[in-house]
């Protein structure tokens, strides 16, 4: 029975004993669906010697956490954690089941939906509920990113969703909250298992990274042609900061797929964004609507990037970029060559 189904779970994803960011995001997310539900937020956590992550899971918004602490969760396999997984929701029976859109949150989630015979909305921006029903409204672009689309699962519990890292506020931690631990074992044996981690090989390539930048330029197609992209890179290397783009740049090989910002691309959050040529379709906003300023350039005033602009410049982009560059020269020369946005 539905009925039986109470509580907001967020599945904690840990490596190596830290706990990745957006499972952090996910239980500020959590948090306010469990407000508004009148139920508890539950971290699950899964791993070997994790115990002592628990304060942290607490302190970040939770008022439950469900442990497996157990020699062959050590390293990520589907099918150990997936039986944790269904050993806990089979037991206490979730509402509301949150995972990360990472490779391994996406590959449980997509397991233990199976298992359950539920349904799973995957990479979701946006999240709410209707009280009424107690529905789990998970929304995410569509269509290409034409439209966003609000999915429901009303027949079946719990309601789970994967949600892209960077879309979701973490809370401030708050030491100084208290909760319960509950303790689960399980009967898993090494030799039991199907898949053997033989070795664990880290990426060490010096590709560029979206996610950690303070200062994003990012070019749309506005910028015409190849030859005006170039503007981006150049207004970029004299700020110091990381170049992105639109899905339609990236399609037309302007920039390699690591750098597409948006639904099928990255998702972030830096301090300063520039939208440069860039119209603002749903499909890209999802992926910097969250940074701490942003700054559109485009000669229509109607384009949609001016909703969610911190500040706005109607103008030819291939005139304000040249000036914009000069200025920056100028800055760095009076500050001895280093510019912090920081």
């Amino acid at each position: 029975m539905i009925e039986e189904y109470r509580g907001v779970w967020v599945f904690i994803e840990q490596n190596e004993g830290e706990i990745e960011g957006v499972s952090l995001e996910l239980l500020g997310a959590g948090r306010k669906l469990a407000d508004k539900l009148e139920v508890a937020l539950a971290g699950v956590l899964l791993g070997e010697n994790v115990k002592p992550l628990c304060s942290e899971i607490i302190a970040h918004g939770a008022d439950e956490v469900y442990v497996v602490d157990h020699p062959v969760m050590k390293d990520y396999r589907t099918e150990s954690y997936m039986k944790g997984i269904m050993l806990l929701a089979e037991k206490y029976k979730p509402e509301i089941f949150l995972y990360g859109a990472t490779p391994n949150g996406k590959d449980l989630a997509s397991a233990v939906a199976t298992d359950l015979s539920t349904g799973l909305t995957a990479d979701t921006t946006m999240l709410d509920v209707d009280l009424e029903k107690r529905l789990l409204e998970a929304s995410r672009p569509a269509f290409g990113g034409n439209i966003m689309a609000t999915i429901l699962c009303k027949k079946h519990r719990p309601q789970m969703a994967t949600v892209r890292p960077k879309v979701m506020k973490a809370l401030e931690r708050d030491a100084s909250r208290t909760g319960k631990i509950i303790e689960e074992e399980i009967d898993l044996k090494e030799e039991d298992m199907r898949t053997k981690v033989l070795k664990i090989v880290k990426d060490v390539t010096k590709k560029a990274s979206l996610a950690d930048a303070h200062v994003v330029v990012a070019g749309g197609k506005g910028m015409g042609d190849i030859q005006g992209f170039q503007l981006i890179h150049e207004l970029a290397e004299i700020m110091g900061a990381s170049v992105g783009g639109t899905r339609d740049v990236v399609e037309a090989g302007w920039l390699p797929h690591e750098l597409q910002v948006g639904q099928t691309g990255e998702t972030i959050t830096p301090k300063i964004y520039f939208a440069i040529g860039i119209s603002g379709a749903i499909q890209h906003v999802v992926g910097m609507k969250n940074s701490e300023f942003i700054i559109a350039i485009n000669k229509d005033p109607n384009a949609p990037i001016f909703d969610v602009a911190t500040y706005g410049i109607v103008g030819d982009a291939m005139e304000i970029i040249p000036k914009l560059i000069e200025q920056f020269k100028e800055l760095r020369k009076e500050k001895g060559g280093e510019v912090s946005y920081v």
